[in-house]
Order: C-alpha cells, then structure tokens, then sequence
C-alpha cells in the first residue's frame, strides 16, 4: 500500500497504484459548471493531472495559481486540477484568482478519480480526500511522469513535471510502439 506523509506524520492512501507507463485510467470528474469532465486516457494532447486535497488551502491554491501560469505556456496539453472540493467552490476560487488557462473537477460524487488513481487518503485526520499528486499523460493516454508528493503540505516539484510534458508535447512518436 502507498503512502505520504501529512505534517510528518504517515498517511495511506488506497485505490489503484499506477506507475509511469500505464494506461492512464479515463474517469469522469464534475466541472465548476456541473458538467462531466473527463480526466485521463487518450485525448490527442497532453494531459497534466493535479491533485489537490483542497482549494481551500493556501499551497493548494499557491499550486494552482502556479500550474494555470504554466499552463499557458504550453501547447496541445491541458492542465486540470482535480480535488475533492464541490463544484461551486472550485468555480468560486477559479474567478477570484483569475484561473482561466486551466479546468478544475471536483471528485466528491464517487471518489472514482482517486480510487483510481491511487491517490485517496484512507487514514489519519484528511482521509476521504486526495493527497497532492502530478501525472502527466501523453496524447496516446500513458502515463509519462507521476509524483505524490512525499508530505502534503509541500508543493510538487513544477520543474519536473513541466519537462515532463514538454518531452510529451514535443515527440512525434504517438506512444503505441510501446
């Protein structure tokens, strides 16, 4: 079983533990508008995925603010920032903070994105929430680069994950050789 840590202290988390180079699982998300919003497999672009206990949060939303700059600097990829914040609150940040170059979705209905993911808290005081995770997914639906973060309330290495989708977006080869 994987697991993180939250203030220092070791935390599990459940589901499905994916490693680079699996199949990215297609999993169904709720936007800020309450529509379906698709995360993972193959798109035909680049997916950065990035998991967030909560917006509420000031590295959260340090994180978020981050990856929506970045996100505007990369081409055929998208970013989507997946929590299990409900919709409206998730809308609500997105236009406080001027987020607009990238989509949000809220895991709250099923926990089907973190169970499948491997990415659900199930122990200590934020279980039934995600920890803070990266994955990018190329446009053939593998994924290419993964990081859990190893303490929650510590940002994700951006570097790492940036060059990571900008060796997808930039390879010519459509992943299915593999």
């Amino acid at each position: 079983m994987a697991t993180t840590k939250f203030k220092g202290n070791e935390v599990t988390l459940s589901g499905t533990e994916l490693k680079v180079g699996d199949v990215a699982p297609v999993v169904t998300v709720v936007a800020k508008d309450l529509s379906d919003l698709q995360v993972g497999g193959q798109k035909g672009k680049a997916q950065i995925v990035v998991v967030v206990p909560s917006l509420d949060t000031a590295v959260c939303a340090a994180e978020t603010r981050k990856f929506n700059e970045a996100a505007a600097k990369v081409e055929n990829a998208e970013v989507i920032v997946v929590s299990m914040d409900l919709p409206f609150a998730m809308g609500r940040f997105c236009t406080t903070e001027g987020i607009s170059n990238l989509s949000v979705g809220s895991d709250f209905r099923a926990k089907a994105f973190a169970k499948s993911y491997g990415v659900l808290i199930s122990s200590g005081p934020l279980a039934g929430v995600t920890c803070r995770a990266v994955f990018v997914i190329n446009a053939s639906g593998i994924i290419t680069y993964k990081e859990i973060c190893p303490e929650i309330t510590e940002e994700p290495n951006y570097e790492a994950a940036l060059a990571a989708v900008n060796e997808s977006v930039s390879t010519s080869c459509c992943g299915s050789c593999h």
